[in-house]
């Protein structure tokens, strides 16, 4: 299933982006710990980190993803419906900042596992809609935020680093989270991901 969806990911012209094998297994994990019965994927691409995902919710268990790229969509939509997993993941497509609130208006949270997986210019405004759409014990997991150690460099004038930067400031001050940020090396070479756990 998972070789599947990176091939067909890559028939269909989509970037290298997706998280690594070592890195989905991971996500699944974190969902089982945390018996998650809702999750919430903003950043679909493929769908190859959403299944990782999926896979771990119970049976009536549902899986919100958001996917900016309305090609990047359709060819999620595809491995949804091959995987058998599709009747638990709503896919929605266009920007999560757009789609977000109508997320929260539909009162499918609060959300047990949150992964942040889009553009990162905008991660400090999907910090502000997970925390609206979390509740005391939510994870939250950013990825690519070390981005080969770039994120130490304060006058960086690249967008991304100023989003991660930003981010990372906004969750030091916030005090409903208790954070830590992991380096990784491997696969998809030196970068990290943030763990934040809403505790109020």
């Amino acid at each position: 299933m998972f070789a599947q969806t990176l091939a067909a990911s890559a028939a269909a012209g989509l970037p290298a982006i997706s998280v690594s094998a070592a890195q989905g297994r991971m996500l699944e994990l974190f969902a089982r710990m945390q018996g998650a019965r809702r999750i919430l994927e903003i950043g679909t691409l493929g769908g190859y980190s959403t299944l990782w995902l999926a896979r771990a919710l119970a049976q009536d268990g549902r899986l919100v993803t958001l996917e900016a790229d309305p090609h990047h969509a359709a060819v999620a939509a595809d491995t949804f419906a091959r995987s058998g997993l599709g009747a638990q993941i709503d896919l929605r497509v266009g920007r999560a900042i757009d789609t977000l609130p109508g997320v929260e208006a539909d009162g499918i949270g609060p959300f047990d596992l949150i992964f942040i997986d889009a553009d990162k210019t905008s991660n400090p405004d999907y910090l502000f809609w997970s925390l609206r759409l979390s509740r005391p014990g939510t994870l939250i997991i950013c990825d690519n935020v070390v981005r080969g150690g770039k994120v130490i460099a304060a006058d960086s004038t690249d967008p991304s680093v100023q989003g991660v930067r930003r981010f990372f400031d906004l969750v030091a001050a916030e005090p409903r989270l208790v954070a830590t940020a992991i380096q990784t090396v491997g696969a998809k070479g030196y970068d990290g991901f943030a763990m934040a756990l809403v505790v109020a």
